[in-house]
């Protein structure tokens, strides 16, 4: 089953009235995708599951972030390939750090590279969503009672930043840097699936999560043992190999087998910057 949360673009929040503050903005609605058909959901994806009698063509529809995650936990140089192509040994336990729920974004959303980096990498990456709190997860635990479903997501890296500052919260910090998205699948099995990333059409990274150093069991028990892990959370499990720089004007796509596809565009600080100057005048 492949849940999702969403928007109905019914006008165009731009034009409402601004005299009594922000635009209004649309409302966050849950739902199925059922093939070309999404099937709204009359409560959150964390609530029991009941049909609201409405439907909307998937073209019709703004797809948001499928949750809302209290943190993002990332899982590092979890392929051996990908951490010998940046010269790093593999490590002996997982390797973990944080993005910030303010590097969200939805999918099609731009990505905006920083202009204080000159070289910003996608990651594309299998990634597990939180359906029940859990903390301290014993060996015996069947981690699979505590996971919504799985999504596409792309750990975006300011690489000369994290390089220089060797941890890594602020390259992979920024605003924009955490794509994820665009629907949970609750049946497909981590351990038997393809990731891989296109930038501009070309495949950039293609691997299969056999290839993972540590499993989605062992990562999210490792991690339960640090942390409590609250519905909604993100579990961003590691990239294969072939990680590269984007460029303004670039699109870049992960995609998960049997997931489907995260697409972002990708544009330069300034253009962003350039835009609330318009809007000003």
């Amino acid at each position: 089953m492949k849940l999702c949360r969403f928007q109905v673009p019914e006008f165009d929040v731009k034009q409402v009235s601004r005299t009594q503050g922000a635009p209004t903005q649309l409302a966050a609605r849950s739902g199925i995708v059922d093939g070309g058909t999404v099937i709204e959901l009359t409560g959150d994806l964390l609530d029991p599951r009941a049909r609201s009698g409405k439907t909307f063509a998937v073209d019709a529809v703004q797809f948001l972030p499928p949750s809302v995650p209290t943190k993002i936990v990332c899982v590092g140089r979890n392929y051996a390939e990908h951490a010998k192509e940046l010269g790093n040994e593999a490590p002996k336990i997982p390797l973990i750090f944080l993005k910030p729920p303010s590097s969200v974004i939805a999918p099609e959303a731009p990505i905006v590279m920083p202009s204080i980096s000159q070289r910003v990498d996608f990651e594309g990456e299998l990634a597990v969503v939180i359906g029940r709190r859990c903390s301290k997860l014993r060996d015996e635990d069947a981690v699979s009672e505590y996971i919504l479903g799985y999504t596409c997501l792309n750990d975006v890296t300011a690489r000369d930043i994290q390089r220089a500052d060797v941890q890594f919260t602020r390259g992979k910090g920024f605003d924009t840097f955490c794509p994820f998205g665009p629907v949970i699948e609750t049946t497909i099995d981590p351990a038997g699936t393809t990731v891989e990333t296109f930038l501009n059409g070309v495949r950039k990274q293609s691997g299969h999560t056999r290839e993972m150093m540590f499993s989605v069991d062992a990562i999210l028990r490792f991690i339960s043992r640090v942390m409590t892990l609250e519905p909604g959370d993100v579990i961003a499990t590691g990239t294969p190999a072939g990680v590269g720089a984007l460029a303004a004007g670039d699109v870049v796509e992960v995609v998960v087998g049997g997931v489907g596809t995260l697409r972002n565009p990708v544009i330069a600080e300034h253009d962003v910057n350039d835009d609330a100057d318009d809007g000003a005048n």
